[in-house]
């Protein structure tokens, strides 16, 4: 099922769409291109290239713009990189933390952790609830490639116990992320979602990027990208 409107990311909680960045691809790939390759997942900081493509009024930034409007800001990003040497599989989950410059301790904000060197937490729910997280694709990825698997509506459910994240798939169905190099996928960042391995395993490189068009209390800073 593709899912092309506005009413979507309403109800379902995730759009596509099409060839949205197609035009600045090539700067995209320029700018990756320092990345080490063969790491499953990298977390990205102080590339400069990316900033214009990512920013509201960017080709890609453009897309979270679209529903948090003008303010929309990129707060992390993540470069994935299966391939058939780095094709793993991950099970249904919800992303529940955020990436911030320094620790404060601050109602409402626990659970820090440090992952590459930089500072995560877990935010009060109603934050995320106002947060988007989208895809840019740099590669093709049909069924076979390990498309990134979603609930539909399951960001409606708040914070989903492990005990019930089964079940509640299970009743809000799965969508197949299918997508062409160029695409975007833009969904609720507390939407439940999943990704097997790939059948027949092929470069997938997904820029993964979460946006939020608020400031966080207490002297927290979102690190930014």
């Amino acid at each position: 099922m593709a899912l092309e409107t506005t009413s979507d990311f309403a109800t379902i909680g995730a759009q596509r769409f099409r060839s949205a960045f197609m035009r600045c691809i090539d700067k995209v790939e320029d700018a990756l291109s320092t990345i080490p390759k063969g790491e499953a997942g990298h977390r990205l900081h102080g590339i400069k290239a990316l900033n214009p493509i990512l920013a509201s009024d960017g080709c890609i930034g453009a897309v979270a713009a679209s529903i948090l409007g003008a303010s929309a800001k990129p707060v992390r990003a993540i470069l994935f990189d299966k391939s058939a040497e780095t094709n793993w599989s991950l099970a249904w989950h919800q992303d529940r933390t955020i990436c911030v410059k320094e620790r404060h301790e601050t109602p409402g904000f626990g659970a820090w952790t440090i992952k590459e060197g930089l500072h995560h937490v877990a935010p009060p729910l109603d934050l995320l609830t106002r947060m988007v997280t989208l895809r840019a694709h740099l590669d093709e990825v049909p069924a076979t490639n390990a498309p990134l698997l979603i609930a539909r509506g399951s960001h409606a459910f708040g914070r989903v116990p492990v005990k019930n994240v089964v079940r509640t798939v299970e009743l809000c169905g799965t969508v197949e992320c299918l997508a062409e190099a160029g695409d975007i996928w833009l969904y609720a960042t507390l939407i439940l979602h999943a990704s097997e391995k790939a059948s027949i395993p092929a470069s997938r490189r997904v820029l993964q990027v979460d946006y939020t068009a608020e400031e966080l209390p207490g002297g927290l800073e979102w690190l930014g990208v």
